[in-house]
């Protein structure tokens, strides 16, 4: 989990942010009369990543928006409260993403990112950056890998990779179910595993409703504790525009 290391590090962050920044605005005012914009709010009940609570099993405001061309290049920014151990004074997250995405035929579509995790608030260096890439098929089953040099905060490399899938029921109700494995072993000498299964019902646009049942494996309560590991469900409450 994000909030686990607080060892210094060298303060290259600001400077990956800026060049991600930079490169995004650049490639999107290029072609600006075509850009898209999207955003979305939400509100859940407990912010839930890769397995393990980053709120301490307490509720979250999130939001995000995102600028996209025809070309495929996008650029985003999504945030939400968070609550970390107390010594680092972590209060809130901004996630940094420039990317392309697009299809690849009628059943293929890619996307690759470049991922910036920020917390302004700590008093620690918890920064990172992560380099992602996704691969769907058939608009509902998809493999991810990320890569971070620089994972969860540390000097270290980690890997998370992820397979899912989404089942529509009918025009409002879907399933939506994935399994994935983070690679951490250079990080605490070992790895963990994890699942989800979310029922998600769009019963009126742009709102959407979702119940997701987490589970992880010991490996995971080993590294970021019993409380903030294991099982969890988590409901929350979206809208898109």
């Amino acid at each position: 989990m994000k909030q686990k290391i607080f060892r210094a590090r060298e303060a290259r962050a600001p400077l990956v942010t800026a060049i991600c920044a930079v490169a995004g605005l650049m490639a999107l005012a290029s072609q600006a009369k075509a850009a898209e914009v999207t955003g979305n709010a939400a509100l859940t009940t407990d912010y839930v990543w890769r397995g393990s609570t980053q709120t301490q099993g307490d509720p979250a405001v999130q939001a995000g928006f995102k600028v996209a061309g025809d070309s495929g290049l996008y650029a985003s920014i999504w945030g939400s409260n968070v609550e970390f151990a107390p010594e680092t004074h972590a209060s809130s997250e901004f996630d940094f993403t420039v990317g392309w995405g697009r299809k690849l035929s009628d059943d293929w579509a890619v996307d690759v990112n470049v991922l910036h995790y920020r917390y302004p608030s700590t008093t620690v260096d918890l920064n990172w950056t992560e380099l992602n890439g996704t691969v769907t098929y058939a608009d509902n089953y998809w493999l991810s890998v990320g890569y971070s040099p620089e994972a969860l905060g540390s000097d270290e490399t980690g890997v998370y990779t992820q397979l899912g899938a989404r089942f529509p029921i009918n025009d409002t109700l879907r399933l939506e179910g994935a399994v994935a494995h983070y690679f951490l072993d250079d990080v605490y000498d070992r790895s963990y595993s994890h699942a989800q299964l979310s029922a998600v019902w769009a019963f009126k646009a742009p709102f959407e409703l979702r119940m997701t049942a987490h589970g992880t494996d010991s490996n995971a309560k080993r590294i970021f504790g019993d409380d903030l590991a294991g099982s969890r469900v988590e409901a929350t409450l979206q809208a898109s525009f």
